[in-house]
């Protein structure tokens, strides 16, 4: 059976009480951590580095999922890694060789990801898909949390499905903003594996009970 990830978005979290924020993601049936790492060229936001990674990597007890929204990645990936990033993912619109930086991610031991835009094609990943770990589906556009989804990425969703079936492969799906219980199964039976969710966790009234609510959709289950 298809195992499926939550991932919470420490974007959206109190960062004036960040161990607090962290303990209830530990303590939760969360598979992952979000971590939005921009630099405020390739998005027009800036939020932290490899100093605060490795900070969160001490207080936390699941896989970092580090989202790398930043230009020349490649300079960055060995710190991300050495800092305890799990997963680090790239931006396709980012690389001028993006072949040589995913396989630069899997050298270091984590689970290379290659992240797109919402206006950029899922074809483009044709000829690099049997290499990449994880394709992360952006939403929304990239820069802030708290947006509102972009529905146009469930047929987005269903074409990458595809891909990956044609050529069987392990890549994972995973969708990156404005997800929360009011659209997590509709990204679920369109094919995807991993939600990330910011807002509809740390901002909900009882982050733990939204978690284990989208566990819940479609009987997901955790994994061991």
């Amino acid at each position: 059976m298809r195992h499926h990830f939550i991932a919470p978005s420490l974007l959206a979290a109190d960062f004036t009480k960040l161990q607090a924020e962290i303990d209830i993601v530990n303590d939760s049936e969360a598979d992952w951590l979000h971590l939005d790492v921009m630099d405020g060229r390739f998005v027009p936001n800036i939020t932290f580095g490899m100093f605060i990674v490795e900070a969160i990597r001490k207080m936390c007890k699941k896989p970092l999922d580090v989202h790398l929204m930043i230009v020349e990645p490649d300079k960055y990936v060995e710190r991300f890694r050495d800092a305890g990033a799990d997963v680090i993912s790239v931006h396709l619109e980012a690389c001028d060789h993006l072949h040589r930086v995913v396989h630069q991610i899997k050298a270091t031991g984590a689970k290379a990801g290659v992240a797109l835009n919402p206006h950029t094609p899922v074809h483009l990943l044709e000829d690099l898909i049997e290499d990449i770990d994880l394709v992360c589906l952006m939403s929304v556009n990239p820069g802030f949390g708290g947006q509102k989804f972009i529905y146009q990425t469930i047929p987005k969703i269903r074409k990458l499905k595809e891909l990956i079936t044609t050529r069987n492969t392990a890549t994972l799906i995973e969708i990156d903003g404005g997800v929360g219980l009011q659209n997590a199964e509709s990204l679920l039976q369109a094919g995807a594996d991993v939600l990330v969710a910011g807002s509809s966790v740390f901002g909900a009234p009882d982050p733990n009970a939204a978690i284990r609510q989208m566990k819940a959709i479609g009987k997901l289950e955790i994994l061991v």
